[in-house]
């Protein structure tokens, strides 16, 4: 693991705003992803049903699944939801979610079962991968607007390595935004230790760090700026 790799694990784990269902017509795992996996929030169970019910019951457990989401989409802000079956469950869940807002949060997928394996089944999918690369996308773009919001005040934020590696010595650094092809460039430059230096002394303070894709236009208007910046505590006096 690089040096780069276990900073970045350091930094203080990021709630996400994914969630993940997993059902059948009998039961539903629900669980939140995170960094470093996965954690299990509730496991329902409908009633055992008889066949001339079987509609009727599926439809209620359908009902309790929702509730269950929509309660999860308050409690923890939830901006995506992965809903995944075997079979064609998921799609009859679909056909009771009422709510448009909710509807256009909801991803579906596949899997074999409706179990802890098939959480683990459905976070490699593509579909998975997909929604968590948005997510990261999302709050990426948030995190340079509120820096370009700080600099066009004059107030909280500095950017150019110097004047950032200036303001991490006295920890005055809250958030650290940084650009990945400004970490490449550093390497092939030979200035790495520099900014290698900085991101330690963020962390060692209590500062976020935030590796920002230069991929996408949050990323390069980073890197218009020299691709290293920084939200502060305080106002810096020179």
């Amino acid at each position: 693991m690089s040096k780069l790799e276990k900073l970045k694990e350091a930094c203080s784990e990021r709630k996400s705003s994914l969630l993940i269902c997993v059902h059948d017509r009998e039961e539903a795992y629900f669980a939140m992803f995170k960094k470093y996996g996965y954690e299990i929030l509730a496991h329902i169970q409908g009633e055992v049903q008889k066949k001339r019910e079987e509609n009727t019951k599926k439809e209620n457990f359908y009902l309790a699944i929702i509730k269950k989401l929509e309660e999860y989409v308050d409690r923890y802000k939830i901006k995506q939801i992965i809903i995944a079956s075997p079979a064609f469950w998921k799609e009859d869940l679909m056909e009771e979610v009422k709510d448009a807002e909710l509807r256009q949060k909801i991803i579906l997928a596949a899997c074999s079962s409706a179990t802890k394996n098939g959480i683990e089944e459905v976070i490699k999918r593509p579909e998975v991968r997909e929604a968590l690369k948005q997510e990261r996308t999302a709050k990426e773009m948030n995190k340079v607007e509120e820096l370009f919001v700080e600099l066009a005040k004059s107030n909280l934020a500095v950017y150019g390595l110097k004047e950032t590696e200036n303001a991490a010595e006295i920890g005055a650094i809250r958030e650290l935004l940084i650009t990945d092809s400004f970490i490449q460039k550093s390497r092939s430059e030979n200035f790495y230790f520099q900014v290698d230096k900085v991101m330690k002394t963020v962390d060692r303070t209590k500062g976020e760090i935030e590796i920002i894709s230069s991929e996408h236009d949050a990323g390069k208007r980073l890197d218009g700026l020299g691709g290293i910046a920084a939200i502060l505590r305080f106002k810096l006096s020179y």
